[in-house]
């Protein structure tokens, strides 16, 4: 009956805007330097689980998603300047955020974690003291490394994409990193140019720096649109295809805990 429900739901909404934006383009805002999340493959394409997610909810509304590419710092002026429609790029939900964007629910919640060379003693954050770090700039991780690591003497460095702060750490330009605790294995651990780093201490989930978990983020003032969006994440919960879609690249329910 629950899942009967939610169907005719989402119907209704879809019925509600037919001859209107459902049926064009829903451009979807992504950072191709994330992987698994999203990341291109060797033929170029972007590929991962927010591009299968992303899919599978412009399926449901009977829309066609096209994939617009932007650097992490700039996803929120090209929003609200209209240059997509949505960003569906691991987007913690964050106070900060809710300020100038709106959010839809969760659709995963991953935490946070530190890099560093295995051959470090680590104890705990002091430990860090004289380590260059990088981050990913405008991201929940790099809040957390200004907040909690810079006062313990890390030097923080920001980087437009997350993929660069793995090439300056192969460089030997920086000792590690502040990254999603699933991206960083397997985009640098996972590889052989991590071999020699692991991840240290424990999980990051602080709400007050990484928020209640990432959401697809839309303009301000679009009811209808987050309670359509709303209604597929829940959908796709219950019908299976997220699990379908998660099992791709993950060994583990990425949806997290409440």
């Amino acid at each position: 009956m629950k899942k009967n429900t939610l169907a005719a739901m989402l119907a209704v909404s879809l019925t509600a805007f037919a001859g209107a934006a459902v049926a064009q383009d829903l451009r979807v805002a992504v950072d191709p330097t994330y992987e698994p999340f999203v990341y291109k493959n060797s033929n170029g394409q972007l590929v991962g689980f927010n591009i299968d997610f992303s899919n599978a909810v412009c399926e449901a509304l009977a829309r066609k998603c096209v994939f617009v590419e932007q650097v992490w710092d700039s996803m929120i002026p090209g929003l609200q300047s209209r240059k997509y429609d949505v960003i569906i790029s691991d987007m913690s939900i964050t106070e900060e955020r809710k300020k100038v964007v709106d959010f839809t629910d969760r659709y995963y919640k991953t935490p946070g974690t530190i890099v560093v060379k295995k051959s470090l003693d680590y104890k705990d954050h002091d430990s860090l003291k004289g380590l260059t770090l990088g981050v990913l700039k405008g991201s929940t991780h790099e809040r957390y490394a200004e907040g909690e690591l810079a006062p313990k003497g890390v030097k923080v460095v920001a980087y437009e994409a997350q993929d660069q702060v793995y090439l300056d750490i192969n460089a030997g330009r920086l000792d590690g990193t502040v990254a999603d605790k699933v991206e960083v294995t397997g985009g640098f651990l996972g590889k052989p140019e991590g071999a020699d780093f692991h991840a240290v201490g424990p999980d990051l989930l602080e709400p007050k720096y990484f928020g209640e978990g990432m959401g697809i983020a839309l303009r301000k003032g679009q009811p209808e649109l987050k309670e359509q969006l709303n209604a597929t994440i829940k959908k796709l919960r219950e019908d299976g295809q997220y699990a379908e879609i998660a099992k791709k690249y993950f060994d583990f329910d990425p949806y997290g805990q409440d």
